[in-house]
Formats: C-alpha cells, sequence, structure tokens
C-alpha cells in the first residue's frame, strides 16, 4: 500500500514547485515590516486561539450579495486577498427536492472541479441536498499565474494561516445561506484539507448540526513537516524553522490547539482515517481521536485499510462514500 502512496504521488511530482520561504506577515492583520517576523507570528497565533470565535467567525453578509442561479451560489468572501478572484467564493449546489437536508462539502488540497461531485450527486439520491465549495485558490479561484492550489498551502507561513482561515469563514457564509433558504439541518463533509476546515468550522459554529471528517490529524505543521505530499514544502521550511517551529507558527489553525473548545461539542461526528496514510500519519490522527475521545465529543470512527491517495481509488472510494453516506441518513433520520 506505502508502494501505491509513492507511486500515485509521484505522477505530478514535476509539476510540484519549491517555492521560497516567506513569513507572509503582510496577509495577517496588524503585520508590518518594522516587526520582527517570527516573534509577530507567535504572537498572532496566541491572540487567535485565545479569540478563536472571533478569528473563524465572518462578518454578516447583506443577503443582495448572493447570487444564485439555480446550479451554482456565489458571493464575497469575508477576507479581502491580494489576488481579485479568489475573493468570490463559489459553491456548486446539488438540490434534492424541498427536503431540509444539507451537507456542506469541502474537497482535499488541489481538487480539480470534479472532484466530490459523485458523493453530492449520491448524497440527492438519498434525499440530502449538497454544496460543494471551491477552496481558497482552486477551481475558478485560481490566480492566473498558477496551474496548482500553491497558495493555499505553501511555505509562506501567513499566507496559509489566511488561506485556513478564509475556508472556515467561507463555509459558515455558505451555512448563512443555507438557513436562509429554509434548511435545518446543515452538515458538513470535508476530506484531507477540507476536513481540517471542515472541523474548525464545526467546533465554532453550533447551528452545523452533524460533521464528517475524511482524513483527520491533530497538528497542521507537523503534517507539512513530515506529509509525503508536502515533502517539496518542507525543503523551503527547514533552512529557516525547526519541526517545533513549524507546529507553533501554524498552531491557530491546528484541531489540537484548540481542543479547548471541544467539551462544548456535543453533535455527532464522523472520524475516518486510513491506516497507510503517508500524509496524515497514524500517530497524528491518533492525537486527534483522543482529544475527542477525552473531551467526549459524541463520534464514531472508521480506518480504511488504504492510504490517503488510494482512498480515492476502488474499492476503498466506495466504501469511504458509504460510510460517509450512512452516517448522515442515520443521524438524519
Amino acid at each position: 500500500m506505502h508502494s501505491l502512496e509513492h507511486k500515485f504521488y509521484a505522477r505530478d511530482i514535476d509539476a510540484r514547485q519549491i517555492r521560497p520561504f516567506e513569513w507572509g506577515i503582510e496577509f495577517l492583520s496588524g503585520g508590518s515590516e518594522a516587526q520582527d517576523p517570527h516573534q509577530f507570528i507567535r504572537e498572532f497565533n496566541t491572540r487567535s486561539i485565545e479569540d478563536s470565535e472571533g478569528f473563524f467567525t465572518p462578518p454578516p453578509l447583506d443577503p443582495g450579495e448572493y447570487d444564485f442561479n439555480g446550479f451554482w451560489l456565489k458571493f464575497p468572501s469575508s477576507i479581502a486577498t491580494p489576488y481579485e478572484k479568489n475573493n468570490t467564493v463559489q459553491a456548486r449546489v446539488f438540490p434534492a427536492g424541498a427536503n431540509d437536508r444539507v451537507v456542506i462539502v469541502s474537497p482535499q488540497w488541489n481538487a480539480d472541479d470534479q472532484s466530490h461531485v459523485a458523493l453530492c450527486q449520491t448524497l440527492n439520491r438519498f434525499g440530502i441536498s449538497a454544496v460543494r465549495m471551491s477552496l481558497p485558490y482552486h477551481d475558478d479561484r485560481m490566480p492566473e499565474e498558477l496551474t496548482r492550489a500553491d497558495y493555499m498551502i505553501s511555505a509562506n507561513i501567513g499566507r496559509t494561516i489566511q488561506s485556513v482561515r478564509q475556508s472556515v469563514q467561507d463555509i459558515r457564509r455558505a451555512a448563512d445561506w443555507l438557513y436562509s433558504q429554509g434548511f435545518s439541518k446543515v452538515g458538513v463533509m470535508g476530506s484531507s484539507i477540507g476536513s481540517c476546515v471542515s472541523w474548525l468550522a464545526f467546533i465554532h459554529d453550533d447551528r452545523l448540526d452533524a460533521g464528517v471528517f475524511n482524513m483527520v490529524s491533530s497538528w497542521f505543521g507537523d503534517v507539512v513537516w513530515r506529509a509525503l505530499t508536502t515533502s517539496h514544502i518542507r525543503k523551503a521550511l527547514e533552512g529557516e524553522l525547526t519541526a517545533e517551529e513549524v507546529r507553533g507558527v501554524w498552531s491557530a489553525i491546528s484541531p489540537s490547539a484548540l481542543s479547548h473548545r471541544l467539551p462544548t461539542v456535543r453533535r455527532p461526528a464522523l472520524l475516518i482515517s486510513a491506516t497507510y496514510d503517508l500524509t496524515f500519519l497514524p500517530d497524528l490522527t491518533r492525537i486527534f481521536f483522543e482529544d475527542c475521545d477525552r473531551h467526549g465529543v459524541p463520534h464514531d470512527k472508521i480506518l480504511l485499510p488504504c492510504g490517503h491517495y488510494t482512498i480515492g481509488k476502488g474499492p476503498f472510494k466506495y466504501m469511504d462514500a458509504w460510510h460517509i453516506i450512512n452516517f448522515f441518513r442515520r443521524v438524519w433520520r
């Protein structure tokens, strides 16, 4: 299985660029060139964790700013980035008649525009609507100079923090619209980085009724430092930071750094992991599981006998979809 993971990883290895390390404090509120960037990032993370409610909550959006043509939902992102195309959230809507249940779906990093569409269509067959989000710097949100969504996760520390925060707030603005449309049960489902941002939205928004988190991990920086998928990013980081420092500079977007919120989370969750995952490594996943166990989050765990890439291949993708769909059918009976 590990050989297969390396094989699938290697298919687009030439497309991965080793971009230079940058602090990127200009992407974070309060940052300026006059400050020591490492100290600023440390203090920014501390403040963001202490006020994570404010950090991940978007300001209200006027209902007239949502644009829905029956198929696509578009609205302004709550965070304005230097990249104009990235500042309009785009989501494909899959309605299932008059049913009041809907799942906000967030795909994996570098997903193409067809990723998770089949899952959304299958949810429809069981009477559940779906909204398939485009993550920052993906699909039509990708700046012209990119061929991959490199700006979402990179060796630019501040921009990576901003993009994850933006993703979480985008999900919550989508939820605002769905509730305004009469949906009474809104859930989230995410894969890989989509799982991370969906989880951060879930633990900060009590309205989100249930969630499936497809491949989970605990510390954002540890994943980037140790994962097969992000080994090219580590090459840019390791000349500037240690592994411990990388964990620290991305703590504000790490599920385990925000585990203090879990005692109040009493909504059902399904946590899916891959036994042979070389990206969300098993020891990092166990920390996530232990956080949920320790704080009493009502959850089920599924371990699939595959890896991060092979979970998208048969037969594992069918097993994965079966667990996801049946979870929502069960909790929304």
